[in-house]
């Protein structure tokens, strides 16, 4: 009887730290992720690796806002190398009054959000199309599980500003008007899905949108 009560408690406990990390444990101090490398070696010589293959600069300057009135800085893996395997990563978005972060998922993790300045709407949006959402200020911490749909604005008479944490070291970024759009999905098919015109479609990818297979580097990726 208790060799079978060991057994179950070992199973939760390999079975919560499955469903906590995102990533793989790491199997080692670090590893520095090597960037510039054509021969795919994962880590940074050791005996290489300096205090500055930890710091990450620039998270208090604003980007570019783009044209929804958001800007976007992102530390993950491929801004911040020394955050290989360690399952976290961060971003910072800035947003002009009335600026959106348009709906969109993480595949890869769970995100936490911080408001730093201002006053959102934020929200997701389950599996069973529930949409949960409130209005959030400085100071308040809102969570958005793993791989959900959700969004961001600024409602406030201010500019505002929110970082986002996530349980991966490059969490992903997937929006609808990218994803479908931006893609090699025929015309037939998006016309017939959505009941638009050739016209109405070819007006939509005229617009400026993320490329299918583009990394997620530098400020490209959102962070919410």
């Amino acid at each position: 009887m208790q060799t079978m009560v060991l057994i179950v408690r070992i199973l939760f406990v390999s079975l919560f730290i499955g469903l906590v990390f995102s990533d793989p444990l790491p199997v080692q101090d670090f590893c520095v992720a090597v960037t510039d490398s054509e021969t795919f070696i994962p880590c940074k010589n050791s005996s290489l690796v300096t205090i500055e293959d930890f710091m990450f600069y620039g998270l208090n300057a604003t980007a570019e806002f783009n044209d929804a009135g958001q800007a976007l800085v992102s530390v993950n893996v491929n801004t911040f190398p020394g955050l290989r395997t360690q399952g976290v990563s961060l971003a910072r978005a800035d947003f002009a009054v009335g600026g959106v972060a348009v709906p969109h998922v993480h595949p890869r993790a769970t995100e936490v959000v911080w408001v730093l300045e201002g006053t959102f709407l934020s929200g997701f949006i389950d599996s069973q199309e529930r949409v949960f959402s409130k209005v959030i200020q400085k100071g308040d911490v809102f969570l958005i599980p793993r791989g959900l749909v959700h969004f961001h604005k600024n409602v406030g008479d201010i500019p505002g500003s929110i970082l986002g944490f996530y349980n991966s070291e490059n969490a992903g970024r997937s929006t609808f008007q990218d994803t479908i759009f931006g893609c090699g999905v025929k015309e037939e098919l998006l016309g017939k899905y959505l009941g638009l015109s050739a016209e109405d479609i070819s007006k939509v990818r005229g617009r400026k949108l993320n490329l299918c297979g583009k990394g997620e580097a530098g400020s490209s990726a959102s962070p919410n």
